[in-house]
């Protein structure tokens, strides 16, 4: 008598591929996200001032890390160049604006640190919104542009894993519901010309 199990095994092996494709799905959709709705530079006293809007969502673990009052770094980067034909462009100015986000269990608060600047929230949406918004930082001095010259912008917001507790960092490395996926956005921007002098 013969048995044939081919059956058996394929079956087993759809089986194993559907939980497989479940749970990189999951995976997925536990990660957080950082995308940038809007950026824009505007003409201020002192040269070109940047304000951009983020939007910010936390994977359960992380949001869960931070109810525990552990600290959530993150960095706040922008980069301007000058488009050369001749050569590569050439680096203009950036900055980099670190904050930490972090919840007080005796005052049950959010606490968002941007440099000597602190600010307390109630929930963790408003403290998230917050951390997403940029109003009218100074970015470059009116010395450094070119006016009708063509320089390209960057911005992005992150979670910054290197800040994280050690024993995290680890973790952060082997499971994709620590990561935050961020996004970067450029764009192109002319300084007008001026004819006053």
């Amino acid at each position: 008598m013969t048995v044939f199990t081919m059956p058996c095994w394929k079956k087993r092996l759809d089986r194993a591929l559907a939980v497989l494709g479940c749970l990189l799905f999951l995976g997925q959709a536990l990660a957080g996200t950082i995308e940038p709705q809007k950026a824009e530079l505007v003409l201020d006293e002192q040269g070109v001032a940047l304000n951009a809007d983020f939007a910010i969502k936390l994977g359960p673990r992380l949001v869960d890390a931070v109810e525990r009052s552990v600290p959530l770094n993150f960095r706040f980067e922008f980069d301007l160049t000058r488009k050369r034909w001749y050569w590569a462009n050439e680096h203009v100015t950036g900055r980099v604006i670190p904050s930490k986000l972090s919840f007080h269990a005796l005052t049950r608060q959010y606490r968002l640190t941007r440099g000597t600047q602190q600010q307390s929230f109630d929930s963790l949406d408003e403290a998230l919104k917050a951390l997403g918004q940029v109003v009218r930082l100074h970015v470059v001095d009116k010395t450094l542009l070119i006016p009708g010259e063509t320089y390209r912008a960057a911005v992005r917001l992150s979670l910054d894993h290197e800040q994280l507790p050690k024993p995290l960092q680890v973790d952060a490395l082997a499971h994709r519901d620590w990561r935050v996926e961020a996004k970067t956005q450029q764009w192109e921007f002319v300084p007008p010309l001026t004819t006053d002098k």
